[in-house]
C-alpha cells in the first residue's frame, strides 16, 4: 500500500487500459456475471459488470472514475467477504506486492465461485528485456526478490492453465516493459513515477543506467543493437494471465 500511496497520484495519467490487453482479460473471465477485482487500483481493465473493487490504498481509491464499482478498502491477505461472493475475481499485476501469497490466493479461491485470472509476469522472460538485461540489472536484481514464480502460482491453483499476453509496440498503458519498442520514453520521469519498479529503487541506482540509454539513443546505437524490434507489432516480454477454473 505504501508503494502506491506514493506512486498513485500521477498513476492514471500514464497507466490507462489498453484495449488489446483487456480484451485478453475480459475473454480470460469468461462468462462470469459477476466479478470482483482485487488489488484493484484505479480499476483498470475492469469489465462493466465488476460488482466490488478491493484495494488498500486510499491514493488509489481516490482516482476510480465516476460510475465505477464500490471500493472496499482491505487487502488481498484479508478480505471481508462472504465465500463464493462473486462468480469470477481477477488480480491484475498485484501478487508480487501481497506480504502472504498463499493467504491472498487462498482468499481469491474463497470468494470466487467459478473462476480466478491473474495477470503477472514471469521474470524468467523479462529478465532478458532490453531494459533490465543492458542498462538496469540492479533492478532486474531487485525484481528476482519480488516476482511470483509461475509455477509457484499454478501450484497454488490446481488445473490453472498459463496464456501469454503479447504487449503492443504503442501500448497505451505504461507499465515495466509498456515502451520496448519505445525507449524514449524511459527517460521521462512522469512515465517513470507511473512504474513501481521505478518506485521502489533508489534513483542513484537507476541513474547510471538511463545515463547510459540517453547517451545510447542520442548516438544512435540503441536502434543498431534492436533493429529486429522497430518493426514488430506486439512482443512476449513475460507477461501472463493464469486461470483458474474452480
Amino acid at each position: 500500500m505504501t508503494t502506491y500511496d506514493a506512486i498513485g497520484a500521477t498513476y492514471r495519467q500514464t497507466r490507462r487500459p489498453d484495449p488489446r490487453i483487456a480484451a485478453q482479460i475480459h475473454a480470460a473471465l469468461g462468462d462470469a456475471a459477476t466479478v470482483i477485482n482485487v488489488g484493484a487500483g484505479t480499476g483498470s481493465y475492469e469489465p462493466p459488470h465488476t460488482v466490488l473493487a478491493v484495494e488498500p490504498s486510499p491514493v488509489m481509491i481516490a482516482q476510480r472514475p465516476a460510475g465505477s464499482a464500490r471500493a472496499l478498502r482491505a487487502t488481498a491477505e484479508s478480505i471481508p467477504l462472504a465465500d463464493d461472493s462473486a462468480d469470477a475475481v481477477m488480480a491484475l499485476l498485484t501478487v508480487h506486492h501481497w506480504t502472504d501469497l498463499e493467504a491472498g490466493i487462498g482468499e481469491l479461491l474463497r470468494i470466487a465461485r467459478r473462476r480466478v485470472a491473474i495477470l503477472t509476469w514471469d521474470q524468467t522472460v523479462q529478465r532478458g528485456f532490453w531494459l533490465l538485461d543492458e542498462y538496469l540489472p540492479e533492478v532486474a536484481a531487485f525484481d528476482d526478490t519480488r516476482a511470483v514464480a509461475i509455477d509457484r502460482l499454478t501450484a497454488l491453483l490446481p488445473g490453472a492453465r498459463t496464456e501469454t499476453v503479447p504487449v503492443p509496440h504503442d501500448c497505451t498503458d505504461g507499465f515495466g516493459a509498456a515502451f520496448w519498442r519505445r525507449p524514449e520514453a524511459y527517460l521521462d520521469p512522469e512515465v517513470r513515477a507511473g512504474m513501481s519498479m521505478f518506485a521502489m529503487t533508489d534513483e542513484a541506482v537507476t541513474r547510471p543506467g538511463l545515463a547510459r540509454l540517453s547517451d545510447d539513443l542520442s548516438h544512435g546505437r540503441w536502434h543498431e543493437r534492436h533493429a529486429d524490434l522497430l518493426d514488430r507489432a506486439s512482443l512476449d516480454v513475460g507477461y501472463r494471465l493464469v486461470i483458474a477454473d474452480l
